[in-house]
Order: structure tokens, then C-alpha cells, then sequence
């Protein structure tokens, strides 16, 4: 197994210690995790999340209006070519 998808299912299985259900799924050059976050959530629980997706290239929080929030996590099959770890949506 590539040590992307095992990054990524060390960061599921985090997540899901913390109760949350994730979603794994295989990309092209990444691998992502997907977690609805339930309201409320500790304070302990989200440290232990943020713990977990601090190991990914990339995260984040999806916040609807409606209140539904879902974490997402990426974790790249390959190092960037350049120096730009930042991925191409990254704003100047």
C-alpha cells in the first residue's frame, strides 16, 4: 500500500476514534478523507481532530448555513514538483 493511502487511513482511523464517520476516497494524485463534524463536539474531541488532520497536506471545514459541517483532509501521492506546497488555488 502507498504510504499516501496509509497516511490517509491512519487519519480515518483518528477521526474515527473521535466518533466521527469518514469517507476515504482515491483520487488521481491524492488521497482525501471526509468527516461530518456532529454539533456540539469537545473541546478535547476537536484537538484530537486537529491533531489528526495536522498529519494531511491539506485541510479544512465546510460550514453551511443550515449547520451541517463537513472536515476534509488530503493527503498527495506525490511531493509537488515545486515550491509551492500550497496548492494551486492558493491566493496572493
Amino acid at each position: 500500500m502507498p504510504a499516501s493511502e496509509v497516511s490517509a487511513e491512519a487519519i480515518a482511523a483518528r477521526l474515527s476514534a473521535v466518533g466521527l464517520a469518514t469517507r476515504v476516497e482515491e483520487r488521481d494524485d491524492c488521497t482525501a478523507i471526509e468527516a461530518e463534524v456532529p454539533e456540539p463536539l469537545s473541546a478535547k474531541s476537536w484537538r484530537e481532530v486537529l491533531e489528526a488532520v495536522a498529519k494531511a497536506d491539506r485541510f479544512g471545514l465546510l460550514a453551511t448555513s443550515s449547520n451541517d459541517r463537513t472536515l476534509w483532509a488530503v493527503v498527495r501521492k506525490t511531493v509537488p514538483a515545486t515550491g509551492d506546497v500550497r496548492g494551486p488555488d492558493h491566493q496572493q
